[in-house]
């Protein structure tokens, strides 16, 4: 359905609850070539490691290089990350170098969401907030941070 009304398909990754199995999910990517895939989800994040425990949700420390998930968005043109929540903050903050090199080298893949929990937008519960503030600490190129901030989506939306 999907692919017959040219719509994305945005996938919450979380082991033991949700789309498990990451380690299977090319397989989706590559049946259908042709429909846009968007992740997100603790375990999506999780997995810009490459020594991730898909039963730790919110991991810390260095990431690893060498992720599936980073692996994944290199070596598929139909699979997008959106940045929400406190696992996509927490993925960029884990580790800011390598959320910076990460970024820049997904930059037309990556696209900002809040999962904002405030209703003012901007307190201690609104995770994009944080996103926004992280982005812009970490994308010092204007037009790069366009392209997370509403670009990507608008060209994967089609609007």
């Amino acid at each position: 359905m999907a692919r017959d009304y040219s719509v994305p398909v945005l996938l919450h990754f979380q082991e033991g609850s949700y789309n498990m199995a990451f380690d299977r999910f090319h397989k989706v990517l590559e049946k259908f070539p042709t429909v846009n895939f968007i992740g997100h989800g603790p375990s999506w994040w999780g997995f810009i490691s490459a020594d991730h425990d898909p039963k730790v949700m919110y991991p810390k420390g260095p990431v690893k290089p060498g992720g599936l998930m980073d692996k994944y968005l290199s070596d598929y043109p139909n699979l997008f990350g959106d940045l929400s929540a406190g696992s996509g903050l927490n993925a960029l903050t884990r580790d800011e170098s390598h959320g910076a090199a990460f970024l820049d080298r997904h930059v037309g893949k990556i696209c900002l969401g809040t999962d904002c929990a405030d209703s003012d937008g901007q307190g201690k519960g609104c995770s994009g907030s944080q996103q926004i503030a992280m982005v812009r600490k970490l994308v010092t190129d204007p037009a790069k941070r366009q392209q997370i901030f509403s670009g990507n989506a608008r060209k994967i939306i089609r609007f």
